[in-house]
């Protein structure tokens, strides 16, 4: 046996008498596991979970970014969409004017408006909308070109009523003013444009007609009562004839006495010259043509309805791939080139010069519609003017006068009347040639006359007779002068050099028959002489080229003549 140690337990003992402890430590130890597999299972869950909502956070992110997508989408398309329906919408206010009020000053804005949405509706016809307003449209067209029709009509009225209607009143304050409504029925409704321009050529044609028939015939009875034929410088006896007057000389020009108007005619009493009469007919004529010219120019001429540039609907202005033009553009830059469009601009302006010529030659034949019948008038009136031919001075003046509405008429644009004008211009210089020939040619007969022939009759001239045709040459040099600023004038003063030339040998010729050389040459003298004060009274431009010229030619014979008093004075004491 053996022996036991003291203070010392046995091991089964010690777990024994812990057994319990054990136990609970063990029912821990599960409890725990326990646990932790729970906590597994619940975190394994969460994981899960979460997973989910990170899966349904993606796509709320995507569903958000798309509809911020479609948000900015709507945004862009809004203004558009919006400008789109209030330009092809037509406004109640708008419908209500067209079609109950009666055409006035409100329309003008109104039909503009109207036109710009009528033209937009029709640019857009694969809108729906548009289509589905496109007979509401058509139809107030309809009535506005039905209601401006009888508008124009009736402010036509007037015209063709009452030649004592005021034409250019009329036009101005109140046709021109209505313009754009007729562009609107030009460009929407040509027929009706087309009528109301047949009808306002009709009134203006008979208006005009009729104002100037009675008015040529009042200057008719005016020309009547003062009859000035023309007489050659030999022959005329007609102190009118040749006589400077300056207040008939001032009818050169535009600026100058009154014209002769309508009513002075029923004046028995009542006269005026030859030129006074032609210039107060040429002046209503130019101011009459001119003014019509110039409102067919303004109220006839339509041009095409400008809209503004607009981009199509939901056009992606954000990404565009670039065309040829900009590829070009950019190389060009890389390299330091240019890229220039070569002909474009010569294009464009052949296109607007030949529009301009276009709308000048539609614009001249509506003039000549309407004064067709007042220039027959006028041909006619000046055609019994110039035959009998009348004075030369007169003619002369009436020249000058039509070159001066020329000018005018070219300053203020009226081509037609230009040409009518500038036509007579150039039927009168030959009559003018003509009546200068038959004054050289009486002087010239004149001066051959007086030293006979074998076969002719010698015309015996007085010293009254040859003071009297120089006295008519200065009248006639003075007058001539006074009309003509450029002394290149080579008709007038070609015309006046003969005339002097046969004056210088009809005094050679006068003095002719004296024996005495001495007397002969003091009677040449006196002659020149008294050309040379008249020439120095008379003569109103001393500073006129030609006045100096004549006046060194007279001067140059007198000096002469005198030379040859003292040379026959020392021969007659030789002896």
């Amino acid at each position: 046996m053996s022996a036991e140690v003291p203070g010392r337990t046995e091991p089964s003992g010690f777990y024994t008498s812990r057994e319990k402890e054990y136990v609970e430590l063990h029912d821990q130890v599960q409890t725990s596991i326990s646990l932790l597999d729970s906590l597994e299972s619940f975190l394994s869950t969460f994981q899960t979970d979460l997973t989910a909502v990170a899966g349904q956070i993606s796509d709320l992110q995507d569903r958000s970014q798309e509809i911020d997508a479609k948000l900015k989408n709507r945004r862009r398309i809004e203004r558009p969409l919006a400008s789109l329906l209030s330009e092809v919408t037509i406004p109640p206010s708008l419908a209500k004017l067209i079609l109950d009020t009666p055409v006035g000053e409100a329309w003008i804005d109104a039909v503009e408006d109207f036109e710009k949405r009528l033209v937009l509706s029709k640019s857009r016809s694969r809108v729906k909308a548009a289509r589905d307003l496109g007979e509401v449209n058509e139809g107030l067209r309809i009535v506005a070109a039905t209601k401006l029709r009888t508008f124009f009509l009736a402010l036509f009225q007037p015209i063709r009523t009452s030649v004592t209607t005021n034409m250019q009143v009329l036009q101005t304050s109140v046709l021109l003013k209505y313009s754009p409504l007729y562009a609107f029925l030009h460009r929407q409704a040509h027929d009706v444009a087309l009528e109301v321009q047949r009808s306002y050529i009709g009134a203006a044609r008979l208006y005009y007609e009729t104002g100037f028939r009675r008015y040529s015939r009042s200057l008719g009875y005016v020309k009547a009562r003062a009859f000035e034929k023309f007489e050659n410088i030999v022959v005329s006896n007609n102190q009118r004839d040749f006589k400077l007057d300056s207040s008939r000389l001032a009818h050169c020009s535009i600026d100058g006495p009154a014209v002769t108007l309508a009513y002075m005619a029923d004046d028995k009493t009542y006269k005026e010259s030859v030129e006074a009469i032609f210039r107060s007919l040429f002046l209503v004529f130019m101011d009459n043509s001119t003014a019509e010219y110039t409102f067919l120019s303004a109220f006839f001429n339509v041009s095409p309805l400008v809209g503004d540039a607009k981009q199509p609907l939901l056009s992606p202005t954000g990404f565009r791939s670039p065309d040829a033009s900009e590829m070009r553009s950019s190389s060009a830059s890389e390299v330091g080139g240019r890229v220039v469009s070569g002909g474009s601009a010569t294009f464009s302006d052949l296109a607007a010069l030949r529009s301009s010529k276009e709308e000048q030659a539609g614009h001249d034949a509506l003039w000549k519609q309407i004064f067709d019948p007042v220039l027959e008038y006028c041909k006619t009136f000046v055609h019994s003017m110039l035959e009998p031919i009348p004075p030369v001075i007169p003619l002369l003046t009436m020249i000058r006068l039509s070159e001066d509405v020329v000018t005018e008429v070219q300053k203020r644009r009226c081509p037609p009347g230009e040409q009518f004008i500038f036509g007579i211009i150039i039927q009168m210089w030959p009559v003018f040639r003509e009546a200068m020939s038959q004054n050289i040619e009486a002087l010239k007969k004149l001066a051959e006359g007086t030293s006979g022939g074998y076969f002719a009759r010698a015309t015996v001239t007085t010293d009254a007779m040859v003071s009297d045709v120089c006295r008519k040459y200065v009248v006639c040099f003075n007058a001539f002068v006074y009309l003509t600023a450029n002394d290149e004038e080579t008709m007038i003063f070609s015309n006046l050099l003969k005339l002097r030339e046969q004056l210088a040998s009809l005094t050679i010729q006068h003095t002719a028959r004296i024996s005495d050389p001495s007397a002969k040459a003091r009677a040449q003298s006196t002659i020149y002489e008294g050309v040379l004060q008249s020439l120095n009274k008379t003569t109103h431009r001393i500073a006129h080229p030609k006045s100096q010229q004549e006046l060194a030619f007279w001067a140059r014979l007198k000096e002469e003549a005198r030379r040859k008093v003292v040379s026959a004075g020392q021969e007659s004491r030789r002896h």
